[in-house]
């Protein structure tokens, strides 16, 4: 049978950060004729390459990628904005009878785009409030505010993301309920396969901390100072991200370059953890093994979770 007539509408490649997810998703959208679109939140900002690992050009394999580069630094992300673009992407694609592989580790972009999920409003006098105690204070103590209130949000947003800890806050008073609470439950709005990478925590350190080093090597320090010149800084979203944040604070003179690397692993570690404690809480993702001794066998296992969506 070829999986590739009657596989699911999606399939979203999905785990933690650098355990192989971008070339499964092209290896798959291969497979299938489709078309990857991109999941990871920080892959949509313009020039935001090194330190995102974006694919290049010449090693998607000749496939289709949407929703990269789409957004200027100074852009500040939504995930009710994505879902409109992603969902767009995808019903044009399986409107002209191709379908979607979903690649990228940002979970709240992943669940909201193939869940049945609405976003709470805002309120401009709340969301001021929170930001200005988060300017006065940090976001250390608004993070230990929303642990007591909501421990899984907390254990879900980085202590550092003040941006996403004003806006779990707000929706907290806003509601009256968890922030949590206001996540999808398990109602498709696709019918989706996930496929989870994961790989062995030491096997998956070791990748991080050569990843970051090759991403010095390759130019990160250069790439945020240019940015930084396109407004990077006042970017609310892209300056937090990983590698980004730390390489300004080394450009502010804050910290030593040596110790904006070690700060990078570090919290990329950190980041990894949550990324793969959170995809484990839905029970609806199929667990490979990304590890260097399974590498062979991760597509044909993939191609295997497609052969059986196909028939069951």
């Amino acid at each position: 049978m070829n999986t590739a007539d009657r596989a699911p509408q999606v399939v979203a490649v999905v785990g933690p950060t650098a355990a192989g997810k971008s070339d499964l998703g092209v290896a798959l959208a291969r497979h299938l004729d489709a078309d990857v679109v991109n999941t990871d939140s920080m892959q949509l900002y313009q020039g935001m390459d090194i330190g995102t690992a974006k694919l290049p050009p010449h090693e998607r394999g000749g496939v289709p990628h949407h929703l990269l580069d789409i957004w200027e630094v100074t852009v500040t992300a939504s995930v009710a904005e994505y879902q409109r673009l992603a969902r767009a992407e995808i019903d044009r694609l399986l409107a002209a009878g191709r379908s979607a592989v979903l690649v990228g580790g940002s979970g709240l972009y992943v669940r909201g785009t193939i869940d049945a999920m609405e976003f709470p409003g805002t309120d401009p006098a709340v969301r001021a409030r929170l930001e200005a105690e988060l300017a006065e204070t940090g976001s250390g103590p608004l993070h230990a505010r929303l642990a007591e209130l909501d421990p899984a949000a907390a254990d879900a947003i980085l202590p550092g993301n003040g941006r996403r800890i004003v806006r779990a806050l707000e929706v907290i008073e806003l509601t009256g309920r968890p922030f949590t609470a206001n996540l999808p439950g398990h109602r498709a709005h696709y019918d989706t396969l996930q496929i989870g990478v994961e790989v062995p925590r030491p096997e998956l350190d070791e990748r991080i901390t050569r990843r970051v080093d090759r991403m010095w090597e390759e130019g990160l320090v250069e790439e945020v100072r240019r940015l930084a010149g396109l407004g990077l800084r006042e970017g609310r979203t892209a300056s937090r991200a990983l590698g980004y944040q730390q390489v300004l604070a080394f450009l502010a003179g804050e910290c030593t370059e040596d110790e904006a690397r070690e700060q990078t692993v570090r919290a990329t570690k950190r980041f990894a953890r949550r990324q793969e404690s959170w995809f484990r809480r839905d029970p609806r993702v199929h667990w490979l093994s990304g590890a260097a001794d399974d590498l062979d066998e991760l597509l044909p296992s993939a191609l295997t979770l497609l052969e059986r969506a196909v028939t069951a």
